[in-house]
């Protein structure tokens, strides 16, 4: 499955803005295995896991007042996602930041990095983070609508729901290890990531 991303607009069948039911619709083939509050610090922000199988997550999608705003793609069973051709999942994570920063120097595209260390681009509403598997990192995709692309690479103040932060960080930082570490102390109260 190739889904294209439309900069700031959608992704494959996905259109910023649909409402939950419109979502499942576009989907065929997909289940809907769980749904759960993707957001310490704002309630409201719903996950919405669509998957090929029970143990299969394929796209998670997120919404706010019932319409999507978010759309993060697995890099195991989820779709191929392409910008200009370029692939966007599961690629070795040095390859994908080298197109993204030759773009940048070509002036085509204004990349930029968040606290954690992820690269993205605001101007497309999309941020690269990884995903560990079983020969390494490779890269998931995440992408925002246009009203939410403002500072969406920065993990702090952007609208990209905190459980799509969690995990491991952009491996340029010479980090190993997943965020948060053991034993860190965030401010989540009960709230616990779904991954």
């Amino acid at each position: 499955m190739d889904w294209e991303l439309m900069p700031l607009e959608g992704v494959g069948p996905l259109c910023f803005g649909m409402p939950i039911d419109e979502v499942a619709a576009v989907l065929p083939g997909m289940t809907e295995p769980r749904r759960f509050q993707a957001d310490p610090s704002f309630r409201e922000t719903l996950g919405v896991e669509f998957g090929t199988g029970r143990a299969e997550p394929a796209v998670c999608t997120y919404f706010i007042d019932g319409r999507l705003f978010c759309v993060a793609v697995d890099a195991v069973h989820g779709p191929q996602v392409t910008l200009w051709g370029r692939e966007l999942t599961a690629c070795v994570p040095a390859d994908l930041e080298r197109f993204l920063l030759h773009a940048y120097r070509c002036e085509v595209l204004d990349v930029s990095y968040g606290p954690r260390g992820n690269p993205g681009v605001n101007g497309l509403g999309l941020v690269v983070r990884v995903q560990a598997v079983a020969s390494g990192l490779v890269t998931r995709p995440v992408m925002v609508g246009r009203t939410w692309a403002n500072r969406c690479t920065d993990d702090w103040e952007g609208a990209i729901p905190e459980c799509e932060w969690v995990g491991r960080p952009w491996p340029d930082r010479g980090e190993t290890k997943s965020w948060p570490p053991p034993g860190h102390r965030t401010d989540w109260g009960d709230w616990q990531p779904p991954f």
